[in-house]
């Protein structure tokens, strides 16, 4: 795993346009950085991420089948007991996911340790799949990379072969709220996947979302809403006035009900209380859970304790998360946001791997069932947000 420096191609902007790459740019900030890339070889992406993703993932379905026939779980993860029925019959019918993504802390030669499992409304989609590959496109077909320079990348083409699953006489509607430029931009990357899987695709704002006669969602035509994808958590919908609804499952929405177990921090010490000591997991903990919790994490992880870090259970891009350097609560760094009245979890720390001045990120997107690539994120911050850059990769040898 090598940073390696490059020139960024002069006419960036001008590309980002012609392919509607409206977020390049954030706050007048660089998001897409191509003035250097990481480069890999083919066995550091196969054993050091591929095959993790996989085998992590099937760990992670195993705990929602456990996890749906246990109150105390359920509890834990503080999902509303109104949708713990709905989301039990969500996986037994075995409705189908779309993607996710895996967040990993890894140099490129230790074991990668999952820090989270971004399951349900993941972003940075269109830059991973799409313009990451289109810039490994250009870069070898102009010299400035190696002709037989490769990708991790099968993106794409596993989405568009997933859209089939949904392919019937039913339009398929794609959602997220107005106020997010980002999110926009990942669902006209999905609806185009669709469309080329053949779907009939229409797009709603979630504030257009409707409610009709007998407990249905619609949209602005009062058409029911058969199917959809929306970019927007199952935990903002349960507290929705609308969220009763989504007991009837009427409405098939991407991703299922069952993934918002997944698309909770309380995975994380679910994954340690089932399979514990596992090479590519973390020690973690409920913070109710009636033991010494950094104690306990210090005890776990040995010669390789590095502190701890504290997530509340629906953060996202980094908000309200802190790491702390040891068990004297001394704190590395940490995030605001609105989720600072959360019930949280314990996480040992697995520092992310530093470049220069960046700490860098490595996310590993599964499409169904399947690792498809990753995305690399990079802040000076050890905790990555939003606003973190995206800095593309390719494989050599």
């Amino acid at each position: 795993m090598l940073r390696i420096p490059l020139k960024p191609r002069e006419n960036l902007n001008q590309i980002a346009e012609d392919y509607g790459f409206n977020f390049h740019i954030i706050d007048d900030e660089i998001y897409w950085d191509e003035s250097h890339a990481y480069c890999f070889t083919l066995d550091q992406i196969e054993t050091g991420i591929e095959d993790p993703t996989a085998e992590l993932h099937q760990m992670c379905l195993e705990v929602v089948d456990t996890a749906i026939n246990d109150e105390l779980v359920l509890n834990q993860l503080a999902i509303p007991e109104l949708y713990w029925d709905a989301i039990a019959d969500s996986w037994k019918t075995n409705k189908s996911s779309l993607y996710g993504r895996m967040d990993f802390s890894w140099n490129g030669y230790s074991t990668a340790k999952l820090l989270e499992y971004n399951a349900d409304t993941p972003t940075s989609l269109y830059e991973s799949a799409f313009f990451q590959w289109q810039w490994l496109s250009e870069m070898t077909a102009c010299g400035l990379l190696p002709t037989n320079a490769d990708q991790f990348n099968s993106i794409q083409e596993k989405l568009i072969q997933r859209f089939l699953l949904w392919r019937n006489e039913y339009p398929f509607y794609f959602c997220c709220c107005e106020d997010s430029i980002e999110d926009r931009g990942t669902v006209l990357y999905l609806e185009d996947c669709a469309s080329q899987a053949g779907l009939q695709t229409q797009f709603l704002y979630m504030e257009e979302v409707g409610l009709g006669v007998g407990g249905v969602f619609t949209d602005l035509q009062d058409q029911i809403i058969h199917q959809g994808f929306k970019l927007y958590p199952y935990e903002w919908m349960f507290q929705d006035d609308y969220g009763p609804v989504l007991r009837s499952q009427r409405t098939e929405w991407v991703e299922p009900l069952w993934k918002s177990i997944l698309s909770n921090k309380g995975l994380l010490p679910l994954l340690w209380r089932y399979f514990p000591n596992h090479s590519n997991l973390l020690p973690a903990y409920f913070a109710d859970e009636q033991i010494n919790i950094v104690g306990k994490l210090k005890q776990d992880m040995g010669n390789n304790w590095q502190g701890f870090t504290t997530k509340p259970l629906f953060s996202r891009e980094g908000a309200n998360v802190s790491l702390f350097l040891n068990h004297e609560n001394e704190v590395i760094t940490e995030e605001f946001g609105e989720y600072a009245h959360e019930p949280r979890i314990y996480q040992a720390s697995a520092l992310l791997p530093k470049f220069g001045s960046d700490y860098t990120l490595i996310g590993s997107w599964v499409i169904g069932d399947e690792p498809a690539g990753i995305g690399i994120r990079e802040d000076r911050s050890l905790i990555t947000k939003d606003t973190s850059r995206f800095v593309p990769h390719y494989i050599m040898g």
